[in-house]
């Protein structure tokens, strides 16, 4: 069948039983396609440009160049850090991505289409120009379009205009891709498709691959950018000193000057990173939790408060009818076949609905409604009106009836006890009039039994023991929620509050969120200011939820956590979807997030702690030939070759560090990654830089010194300078466990071979033969181990840093 150029097909307009096979055809043939990249998916291209283009590589790049000019290939070793970097870096992260793009297809929104009069749900990269696509509560909208059909349909724009109010939407009226229904039911056909589409002209970082706010990414950032700026006067000291002050030729006096510069870059930090990250992603993924930004796993593991739904978190989303209860025998026929009626017409049932359907399965023969309010979160009831056998009203009893009623009271005792309960009644309007529900008789309680999650007991002990609190958020009956926490053990669960009852005030709300736990009868605006004005108290919040009234705060909480089952809204502005919609699965996350975090920390302090000795050195080295010029006296050139500050690192930070970076570990995260960092490395490079000169200085033999007694200076200094760093690196592994000890023995052992084998020492041009240099040496790295321990020590006091230092390991309760 032909279209115009505007893709619009006359016939396709009116057929709502959507396209034919041969339509989609002819539209797939044309490329009216909706072919558009995934979110969260960055290509293989981009990953290998972030990882190959980065500060660091350029750094270590200019450098080896410099090196490889001056004719030493063996001192350019460090080059191999290079490919190190960017190599592991693509490894993993390419790995992470065919994990997510996996796991977001299993997550991925499908709109449910028309082709051939039959209702199929399919890939969103399926649907076609002029396709009819249906709409429910909860149901993204895929591609731009126009309303075919609409039923009370309210569409929410939100995540494209910021405005909370869903907007009203008739026949005729456009909707954008983006946004998504708060209520109501209806179709629309598709006008734009692909890139044309609304969504996909957004900014396509914010779309593809946006990034939460990450602690540990910019505290790394800002400490690189301060080490380029010492690089470069540390630099040039160094090449003033051994070209102009010792009065060295160009090759060797480039030698040491890289030799010095090499170590002030913490290379493998970046990369510890993003292994570390990667990893965390990867396991979460086998664990059926989606990671849709990298550094969100971070941020739940910073979090202090955690708001949980009810209704799909600590309870199952099924349900099964317990009673029903009439206010008159004479009212149980009738009150079986109106919900009868309603369940069959509801196209797309919620769980509520789908008990009653379960329970009532026989269409009384009622036929179509004539008028139909669907269920809002905002009004808490749902109708349908049919003609002469009436209009009928399912919704929470508290507020459709008087609280006095003894329908009410009933109610109220029911709910007291977990269960859930609607109330089935009859108005004299149709529920579609301005007036409705208008007079209510009620005719029943609607009785609901909801299972409660084998596991949240076990999940929210854990975040009690995390020190993590856990704020019950949900819209049902308060007293129904407060039943349901409290036969979970949740601190405050048996004194519920009603949200219609909390201020407006902000701070006045943050006041009532400190001291409470647990709240019901929340309107999807309350639980955006209560995500709010608990941040207002300087709480980091995570919002869990699945269903479209918790969309809102989910945007605005720090961290958005989304049930797999959930709408495909709140799938769309989560950080984390739980696949497998399982509560449980948080304390995983948080679990993982702390592996990262604490374990980052670690290495931090070992890389920082080379840097900070690296630069103290050099600045060392090339203010003593400043001074030399001005005071008249011998300059001391660089002590090291670049093959040595090669090796240092090996043991006493590459190889530990990639150990660590991947290790278990259970701390609490906390802020102030950068300056707790720089307070333990700062003191410990220090120790290290200076003891190395002072240990140089006692060996060095002058400008006259030989060969040998040159090879035999710098070996001196480099054993003090390992065996500093090596108890650096004692220290900052603790609390000790077996492996740790073996980690550290082997480092040991590594450089006991490196030093004692007579190839390596030829090859990295070791000599530890002269008894009284090496015995100078280790003095001085004893004494440099005491002043690292006392320094650690003090540090650790004076900062609260003690007990985490030396503390015994403990397992995650609840994570095994």
């Amino acid at each position: 069948m032909a279209y115009d150029e505007t893709g619009t097909d006359s016939v396709a307009v009116v057929a709502v039983e959507g396209l034919t096979a041969a339509q989609v055809a002819e539209r797939v043939a044309a490329g009216k396609t909706n072919d558009v990249p995934d979110r969260a998916s960055r290509s293989v291209r981009d990953i290998v440009r972030a990882n190959v283009f980065t500060r660091i590589n350029a750094i270590l790049g200019v450098l080896l160049i410099i090196v490889l000019a001056s004719g030493s290939i063996i001192d350019g070793m460090f080059g191999l850090l290079i490919i190190a970097n960017s190599g592991i870096g693509i490894i993993q992260e390419v790995r992470a991505k065919r994990t997510l793009d996996k796991l977001a297809i299993v997550s991925q929104t499908k709109p449910v289409v028309r082709r051939d009069g039959a209702a199929v749900a399919m890939a969103p990269r399926e649907v076609v120009l002029d396709d009819i696509i249906e709409l429910g509560a909860g149901d993204q909208i895929v591609v731009d379009g126009v309303v075919v059909e609409a039923m009370s349909l309210d569409i929410d724009e939100s995540l494209l205009t910021g405005e909370a109010d869903p907007v009203h939407k008739d026949a005729g009226q456009q909707v954008l891709s983006g946004s998504f229904v708060a209520s109501g039911s209806g179709c629309y056909r598709a006008t734009k498709v692909g890139s044309d589409a609304y969504a996909a002209k957004l900014a396509d970082e914010a779309s593809k691959f946006t990034l939460v706010h990450s602690e540990l990414r910019s505290g790394i950032d800002k400490i690189l950018k301060f080490i380029t700026y010492l690089m470069i006067p540390a630099g040039l000291l160094i090449i003033y000193n051994q070209l102009f002050s010792s009065g060295e030729s160009i090759r060797p006096a480039l030698s040491g000057m890289v030799a010095a510069l090499v170590p002030m870059v913490p290379e493998g930090l970046v990369l510890m990173t993003s292994i570390a990250f990667a990893v965390g992603v990867v396991r979460l993924g086998q664990r059926q939790c989606l990671v849709q930004e990298l550094p969100a796993i971070e941020g739940l593991a910073r979090v202090d408060v955690v708001c949980a739904d009810k209704t799909g978190t600590l309870t199952e989303n099924g349900m099964r009818l317990s009673e029903l209860r009439c206010a008159d025998t004479a009212d149980t026929e009738p009150s079986r076949a109106a919900l009868a009626a309603m369940a069959a017409s509801d196209p797309r049932p919620n769980a509520s609905v789908l008990a009653i359907k379960e329970a009532f399965p026989d269409d009384p023969g009622w036929g179509d409604a004539t008028a139909e309010a669907p269920f809002s979160s905002a009004e808490k009831w749902s109708g349908q009106s049919y003609g002469t056998h009436g209009n009928w009203v399912l919704g929470a009893p508290d507020v459709l009836l008087d609280p006095g009623s003894d329908m009410a009271r009933q109610a109220e005792e029911v709910g007291s006890s977990g269960l859930r309960v609607l109330l089935l009644g009859s108005c004299d309007v149709p529920v579609d009039h301005p007036a409705a529900p208008g007079a209510i008789t009620p005719r029943a309680l609607v009785i609901l039994e909801q299972r409660v999650r084998p596991d949240a007991r076990g999940t929210l002990e854990y975040f009690a023991s995390q020190n993590v609190t856990v704020k019950v958020i949900s819209g049902d009956n308060a007293v129904s929620v407060g039943a349901v926490a409290g036969s979970l053990g949740l601190p405050g669960g048996d004194r519920p509050v009603d949200a219609r009852e909390l201020p407006d005030d902000r701070d006045a709300l943050a006041e009532t969120l400190e001291t409470s736990t647990t709240f019901g009868r929340v309107r999807p605006d309350q639980k955006r200011e209560m995500v709010g004005a608990l941040q207002s108290r300087g709480h980091t919040v995570a919002m869990t939820g699945d269903g479209v009234n918790d969309v809102l705060a989910l945007k605005d909480a720090d961290i958005g956590v989304s049930m797999g089952s959930g709408s495909p809204a709140t799938r769309a502005v989560a950080q984390i979807v739980l696949l497998d919609n399982k509560f449980a699965t948080l304390p995983y996350v948080v679990g993982e997030g702390r592996r990262v975090i604490g374990n980052i920390e670690r290495v931090s302090n070992l890389f920082l702690t080379k840097t900070v000795y690296s630069v103290l050195l050099a600045f060392l080295i090339g203010i003593t030939g400043v001074l030399s010029q001005i005071f008249h006296f011998e300059p001391v050139p660089y002590p090291f070759l670049p093959r040595h500050v090669t090796i240092a690192a090996w043991f006493t930070i590459g190889i530990p560090a990639f150990i660590l970076s991947l290790a278990p570990n259970n701390e609490r995260a906390r802020s102030g990654f950068v300056p707790r960092v720089m307070r333990l490395a700062v003191p410990s490079g220090v120790i290290i830089g200076v003891t190395t000169f002072i240990s140089y200085l006692l060996v060095y033999a002058g400008p006259d010194q030989t060969e040998t007694q040159k090879i035999q200076a710098g070996t001196s200094a480099l054993i003090t300078l390992i065996m500093i760093a090596l108890w650096v690196l004692a220290v900052v592994a603790r609390p000790y466990v077996w492996w740790k000890l073996v980690l550290i023995f082997g480092s040991v052992a590594g450089y006991l071979i490196l030093f004692a084998l007579p190839f390596t020492r030829e090859f990295f041009k070791l000599d530890p033969t002269d008894v009284g240099a090496t015995t100078s040496a280790l003095v001085c790295g004893l004494v440099g181990v005491v002043l690292v321990e006392i320094g650690w020590w003090v540090t650790g006091r004076l900062h609260g840093e003690h007990r985490r230092l030396f503390a015994v390991p403990e397992d995650l309760p609840g994570v095994h």
